[in-house]
This record gives C-alpha cells, sequence and structure tokens, in this order.
C-alpha cells in the first residue's frame, strides 16, 4: 500500500482520498480511523422534502428504518438519507454503533440507558424527548464500547 501527501494551498478544505482496487476490510477501518480522526466533522447530505440539508454527523442522534426510509435523527429534526442501514454501518465513524435491527446511534450523546432485563432498554438523549430501543443482543456490546471510550478519554 502506497501513502501519499499532496500539499495544495488552494483547497478551501481538507480533503481525503483513498483509491483502491476494491474495497476491503483494511480500506473500510482506514476510512473509519480517518474519519474518527477527523472528529466527526464529515458532512452527509439529509433530504427533507424537495430540500437538501448538509449536516455534521456529530449532530445526528441515531439512524433509524422507518415507512419512508432511514431516518437520521437531531435533536429537534428528523431527516431522511439515501443509504441502507448496512450501508451506514459501514462507513460511519466508529462512534456510530448498531443497537438493534433497525437502529445506529451515536455513542457520543448518550445521556442514560434504562436497562430491562427481560426485554429492550432504553437510551435517553441529552435535551431532546427522543430515544431509541437497544435489543437484549446489543446491549453488552454497547456498555463495552462506552467503557471503552470512558478509559481512553
Amino acid at each position: 500500500m502506497k501513502i501519499k501527501i499532496e500539499i495544495e494551498e488552494t483547497l478551501e478544505e481538507d480533503e481525503v482520498l483513498i483509491r483502491c482496487r476494491r474495497l476491503t476490510e483494511e480500506i473500510s477501518a482506514i476510512q473509519k480511523a480517518v474519519s474518527e480522526a477527523s472528529g466527526g466533522t464529515q458532512k452527509f447530505v439529509f433530504y427533507k422534502g424537495n430540500t437538501e440539508y448538509y449536516l455534521m454527523l456529530d449532530e445526528i442522534l441515531f439512524f433509524e428504518t422507518d415507512e419512508k426510509g432511514i431516518s437520521a435523527h437531531t435533536r429537534s429534526e428528523a431527516y431522511q438519507i439515501k443509504y441502507k442501514l448496512y450501508e451506514l454501518e459501514d462507513i460511519l465513524p466508529g462512534f456510530f454503533m448498531r443497537v438493534s435491527k433497525s437502529t445506529i446511534l451515536n455513542t457520543n450523546h448518550i445521556y442514560s440507558i434504562n436497562r430491562n432485563l427481560t426485554a429492550s432498554s432504553v437510551v435517553a438523549f441529552a435535551d431532546t424527548h427522543k430515544q431509541v430501543y437497544v435489543s437484549r443482543y446489543y446491549y453488552k456490546p454497547l456498555i463495552s464500547k462506552l467503557e471503552e471510550k470512558r478509559l481512553h478519554r
């Protein structure tokens, strides 16, 4: 693998380009590492009606499937996005995590987790009424990820 850095002072914004023969696990890991190093400043295009919105990933609390497709939720709004949940899993930075068959959440915005041993646990976010359910299958990996983040701060 070759790594090149080109300095171009006329750029308005820094840009990282990965050129590869095919998308492998190694390339996906590199993409995620670069995304995480940029601190969630990566922008995605979101839609509401005929309007396109350009939001920073860190503004997103969670993605979930609904009757219209995939919705991205901020504290006060919900937008549509033109990706499938499994595609988002591959391209989102590591602070996002699948927590059920229909939801990926931003672990940086978790305010509380109401644990339920017999059913889904509930994650709440600060300054909003929105919440998501964590299935029993994903509960332990979520707690592990939060503990790992806490130890690396």
